[in-house]
């Protein structure tokens, strides 16, 4: 597809007895955040590690803007493992100096392009210190420029937010958003299902080595949503249409009665003409349920 950066077809990879992926296809639009999600030992890091070419797919193939993955294309990919790994007693700058050169750059395009990302990043302070030296957070933030200082079309991020406080938590996440503002793709994994909400515009479940959701984080949460209704009146309402139930009561803090609704097949404009008869309506909305929602729901063993 024209628009697609990274397209994985019918991927398998087996070890001896065990099926790590099975027949799994995605699409990563270019210039898409797309979170990869899954329980632990779903088969996320091994389809990781076939796109980074550091294991092979027994079955499938990926391709990247258009052309079979192969060794060339390791120079446009950009990848921060969930295990971290840095040379400890090497300086700051000559670390992130060492693996542009490996990328492609020449040395002064990587003094330049180290330059630039430890400012950004708030360590250009620290540029002369040994990995050592530095907070397990700064190490963190090193590890990332190494996986962007060579500007490559396709960022893997494994787990990129693991360690950090919430202040560095928010200058990655916006130096994430400004990536994909300048055409970067990036490819997320991660179980924090929250900062898919926040982050990624499309996203697919894998679970037990199959992938068995996939689509726009808006098309998904609008596949799940419920007949569950949120009202808020300005007085006490009793459902007068016997098919509606009251799930949940509260009050809010202006003191105005909170109701959930299970609508139960209602249509909306009867459920609002049957509350309006009783009493002034300040809120209606459809509840809809959080990626976190969809999640638990899906890789329960009960709900399986």
């Amino acid at each position: 597809m024209q628009n697609t950066l990274l397209q994985i077809n019918n991927v398998s990879k087996f070890y001896k007895d065990k099926v790590a992926l099975k027949d799994v296809s995605i699409a990563v639009p270019k210039g898409h955040i797309y979170g990869l999600l899954g329980p632990n030992g779903a088969g996320k890091t091994t389809l990781i590690r076939i796109i980074n070419q550091i294991t092979e797919a027994d079955e499938g193939s990926v391709m990247l803007n258009g052309e079979p993955l192969n060794q060339t294309h390791i120079r446009n990919i950009g990848y921060l493992p969930e295990e971290r790994g840095l040379y400890k007693k090497i300086k700051v700058i000559r670390q992130l100096e060492y693996f542009a050169q490996l990328r492609g750059m020449t040395s002064k395009e990587a003094t330049q392009k180290a330059t630039e990302w430890l400012k950004a990043m708030e360590l250009y302070d620290v540029r002369n210190k040994k990995i050592e030296e530095l907070s397990k957070g700064m190490q963190q933030k090193i590890q990332f420029i190494v996986s962007v200082i060579h500007s490559p079309s396709l960022l893997i991020l494994d787990e990129p937010f693991s360690g950090f406080d919430p202040v560095n938590a928010e200058l990655l996440t916006q130096k994430i958003l400004e990536l994909k503002a300048a055409g970067t793709t990036i490819l997320y994994s991660t179980h924090r299902m929250e900062s898919v909400e926040k982050l990624c515009d499309s996203m697919a479940l894998i679970h037990q080595a199959e992938k068995i959701l996939d689509g726009t984080v808006a098309e998904i949460k609008n596949k799940f949503k419920s007949d569950l209704f949120e009202i808020v009146t300005s007085g006490n309402y009793a459902p007068s249409i016997g098919a509606i139930e009251i799930m949940q009561q509260s009050t809010t803090d202006a003191g105005h009665p909170s109701l959930l609704l299970k609508l139960n097949g209602v249509s909306n404009n009867a459920c609002l003409k049957d509350v309006m008869n009783q009493t002034e309506l300040i809120h209606f909305s459809q509840k809809i349920p959080s990626i976190n929602d969809i999640f638990i729901q899906l890789v329960t063993p009960h709900n399986n």
